[in-house]
C-alpha cells in the first residue's frame, strides 16, 4: 500500500489526489495505480460527480477531436474508425483459468496467456495522454440494486457517454469504504490515425469474472469500450447467478391502464425486432430500453433499469415511428451522435431520418459523396447502418416517474419477442412462468433481415435474448430463471410477441401502432380484467377485447377477419419449432434442465391433439368456449 500511495501522490496533482484518496478504498486505489504504471499517461484526471468535472470531460472530447459541436446545442457528434463500427465478438472473450468451463457456445481464452497478451497491447498506451478515472453506479444510487463500478480510460467520448448513460457513483464508492465489492475497466483507444483507433488487428476486449475486471483496448466503438453496458453485463449475469438475482437484456416500462393504473412490464428482444420501440410505445413510460436487474423483495419481482440513458441504433428514428426520441435528437439537449453524416451547416443526418438525405458531407469514411465505395467496392452509405445516438432518459418527455426508485418497479409481466414470419401470434400469455421461460423465453429465435446479413428468413437462436451475454452456462441460465419464482406466491404474467408475422403475399399481418394493443391487452391481462381463450401454446385475446382496444387507442376498426389471420394456430409450424428448438439442446447444451424436455413434450402432444380435432391451421374462434 505504501508502494501504492507513493506512485499516486508522483503522478496525480494535489487536486487529483485528494480526489481520490477520499474514497478509503485500496483495491480501487491499487487497480489505479496498476493502470498507471503499465500505460504510462501525461496526466491523469479524478472525475467526481459534480458537474464541473463531467463538463471537463465533454470539453477534452472537443478539444481532442474525439467529438465536433453540432448546430444545435449540446447536440456533439464522433466518429469510429471505418473497421470499428460494431461490437467485436471474434475478439471478447472470458479469461478463464485451468479447468474452469463455460460451455463450448461462450468465447473464452486461458487466463494467463489472455491477461499477458492484452496488457501487452496496453504497455504505454496512454503516454502522451490523460488518463481519465470514472466513478459510476450501475443501478440506482442507495439501493439493494446498486454495483458500483470504476472506470479507466483514455477516451474522453467514452466517459462523457457514460455520464450520459450510468448515474454518478463517486459518492456511492465513498459509502462502500474498504469493500471489493465493484467492477472494474480499464480501457485505451491504443495508437490512433486520424484521431482513430488504428491498430485494429489487436483489438481484444477481455473479461475476467473472478476479478469482476474488464480490459479493453484498440477501440473506440461504444459497444467495446462503454464497459458498464453489455460488458458489465456479462459481470452482473455471474454475480446474480451467485447471489440468486437476475441480470437480463431487458426493456423496463409503464404501460398505462384504466383509471391511471400503471403496470410494469420487462421485456427481452434480439436486435430489430422492436424492442427500444416497445419500451417507447406512444402514451407509455420508459424506465429503461437495454439492461435490467430483477430481485424478490417482500413477495414481490421488482426491476431496475441499470442506466439512466439510451445508446440506441438511430436508424429508421423518425416523427412517424419515433416521435418522442425524434423529438430529443432535434432540439436543444445533450445528445452525441456516432457514425452519422454530418453537412456543411453541422447537421446531422442518417438513415431512415424522413427526409431526403444530402448528397455530400463528412462520415465515418472521412469526405463522402453519393455513390462512394470503399477499397472493396463496397458502397458506403451517408451514414452507417450501425450509427447510434446517446442522451439522457430523464430528457425523454416519457420518463417514468419511478427510473431512479432505489426499490425499483414491480413487475407485472415480462415479454419475450423475436422475427417470425409464420409461427408465432402477436401476443400469447404462457400457462405459467415455468411454460412461459421454457416454451417463450427459452425458445426465442429471430431471423435474419437482407439488409444485415445478405440473407433473409435465416432463423438463429437466442434465447432471452441473451445468448451474446452469458458467462455461465446455458442450463444454468435457464435453471436460474425456473427457480426464481419458488417462493413468490403471483408471480409475473410471461407473454410472446410477434410484430412480423406475414401472410400468404409475403405482406406483414400486423402494422407498426399494433403493439400498443397487444401491450395494452397484457396490462389488462394481469390485473384480471379480460377473459382469454385457450390455445395448446398459451392464451391469446378474445376477438371483441381487441376490437375495443384498436378502437379506443389507435383509432382502427379491428375485423374478425383480421383477427382470424394474426391469430390461427399454426400447427406444423410450432411442432417444427419446438423440434429445432428441442435439437439445440440436446445436441448443444449439456445438462439442459429435464423439465425443458418435459413441457416440449408435453405442448406438442397438446399441438397434435388440436391437430387432429381441428386440423393444420386452427382460427381462433374454433376454441372459443
Amino acid at each position: 500500500m505504501d508502494n501504492t500511495n507513493k506512485l499516486l501522490k508522483e503522478k496525480l496533482t494535489t487536486e487529483n489526489y485528494d480526489k481520490l484518496i477520499a474514497l478509503s478504498n485500496s483495491k480501487m486505489h491499487e487497480f489505479v495505480a496498476d493502470a498507471i504504471e503499465l500505460t504510462d499517461p501525461a496526466s491523469v484526471f479524478v472525475c467526481t460527480d459534480l458537474p464541473a468535472d463531467i463538463a471537463y470531460i465533454k470539453e477534452l472530447a472537443i478539444r481532442n477531436g474525439e467529438e465536433g459541436p453540432l448546430n444545435i446545442p449540446g447536440h456533439t457528434y464522433h466518429f469510429d474508425g471505418y473497421h470499428d463500427q460494431a461490437r467485436d465478438k471474434a475478439q471478447t472473450k472470458y479469461l478463464l483459468p485451468p479447468g474452469s468451463k463455460l460451455g463450448a457456445s461462450l468465447n473464452s481464452v486461458e487466463k494467463s496467456a489472455g491477461v499477458e497478451e492484452v496488457r501487452s497491447f496496453l504497455k504505454s498506451s496512454m503516454v502522451g495522454r490523460e488518463m481519465l478515472i470514472c466513478f459510476w453506479c450501475l443501478g440506482p444510487t442507495d439501493s439493494c440494486f446498486s454495483i458500483p463500478c470504476v472506470q479507466i480510460t483514455d477516451s474522453p467520448y467514452v466517459a462523457h457517454s457514460e455520464s450520459l448513460l450510468y448515474r454518478p457513483g463517486y459518492e456511492q464508492f465513498k459509502k462502500i469504504g474498504t469493500s471489493s465489492d465493484f467492477f472494474r475497466f480499464i480501457h485505451s483507444e491504443g495508437e490512433l490515425e486520424n484521431a482513430v483507433s488504428k491498430n485494429i488487428d489487436k483489438r481484444r476486449i477481455y473479461i475476467d469474472l473472478e476479478e469482476d475486471l474488464v480490459y479493453s483496448v484498440n477501440t473506440q466503438y461504444g459497444g467495446n469500450t462503454i464497459g458498464l453496458k453489455k460488458l458489465a453485463l456479462r459481470l452482473a449475469i455471474q454475480k446474480g447467478s451467485k447471489e440468486g438475482w437476475l441480470a437480463e437484456h431487458m426493456f423496463v416500462m409503464g404501460a398505462h391502464g384504466p383509471a391511471g393504473r400503471i403496470t410494469y412490464f420487462a421485456g427481452a428482444f434480439p436486435s430489430a425486432c422492436g424492442k427500444t420501440s416497445t419500451s417507447m410505445i406512444p402514451g407509455q413510460t420508459i424506465v429503461g430500453d437495454d439492461i435490467a436487474y430483477l430481485r424478490k423483495k417482500q413477495g414481490q419481482i421488482r426491476c431496475v433499469n441499470v442506466e439512466k440513458g439510451i445508446f440506441g441504433i438511430i436508424r429508421d428514428v423518425n416523427t412517424k415511428d419515433d416521435p418522442t426520441i425524434y423529438e430529443a435528437l432535434t432540439n436543444p439537449r445533450e445528445v452525441i451522435f456516432s457514425n452519422v453524416l454530418i453537412d456543411d451547416n453541422k447537421k446531422p443526418h442518417w438513415l431512415g431520418m424522413g427526409s431526403e438525405l444530402p448528397s455530400k458531407g463528412t462520415n465515418h469514411s472521412g469526405n463522402w459523396h453519393n455513390g462512394k465505395t470503399d477499397a472493396k467496392g463496397n458502397e458506403i452509405t451517408a451514414s452507417h447502418k450501425n450509427a447510434r445516438y446517446c442522451l439522457s432518459i430523464y430528457d425523454l418527455s416519457n420518463s417514468d416517474r419511478l427510473i431512479d426508485d432505489p426499490e425499483g418497479v414491480p413487475v407485472g409481466g415480462v415479454v419475450y419477442g423475436g422475427r417470425d414470419s409464420d409461427t408465432w401470434v402477436p401476443i400469447e400469455q404462457a400457462f405459467s412462468w415455468t411454460e412461459g421461460i421454457i416454451i417463450k423465453a427459452a425458445s426465442l429465435e429471430s431471423e435474419t433481415t437482407a439488409a444485415t446479413l445478405g440473407k433473409e428468413g435465416v432463423r438463429t437462436f437466442n434465447l432471452m435474448s441473451n445468448l451474446d451475454f452469458l458467462s455461465i452456462p446455458l442450463s444454468r441460465y435457464i435453471q436460474n430463471n425456473l427457480d426464481f419464482v419458488a417462493d413468490i406466491d403471483n408471480p409475473p404474467l410471461i407473454f410472446s410477441v410477434n410484430y412480423f408475422l406475414r401472410g400468404e403475399d409475403g405482406k406483414y399481418l400486423n402494422g407498426m401502432a399494433d403493439k400498443k394493443v397487444w401491450i395494452l391487452w397484457a396490462e389488462l391481462r394481469v390485473n384480471g380484467d379480460v377473459d382469454a381463450v385457450e390455445t395448446p401454446t398459451g392464451r391469446i385475446p378474445k376477438y371483441e377485447d381487441l376490437a375495443k382496444l384498436f378502437k379506443d387507442h389507435i383509432e382502427t376498426d379491428y375485423t374478425q377477419a383480421d383477427y382470424v389471420r394474426q391469430f390461427t394456430i399454426r400447427i406444423p409450424e410450432n411442432l417444427a419449432k419446438l423440434d429445432r428448438v428441442g435439437n439445440i439442446y440436446r445436441e448443444k447444451v449439456s445438462d439442459t434442465p429435464a423439465i425443458v424436455f418435459e413441457i416440449f413434450a408435453e405442448v406438442c402432444g397438446r399441438l397434435k391433439a388440436a391437430g387432429d380435432k381441428h386440423g393444420d391451421y386452427i382460427s381462433p374462434f374454433d376454441l372459443t368456449d
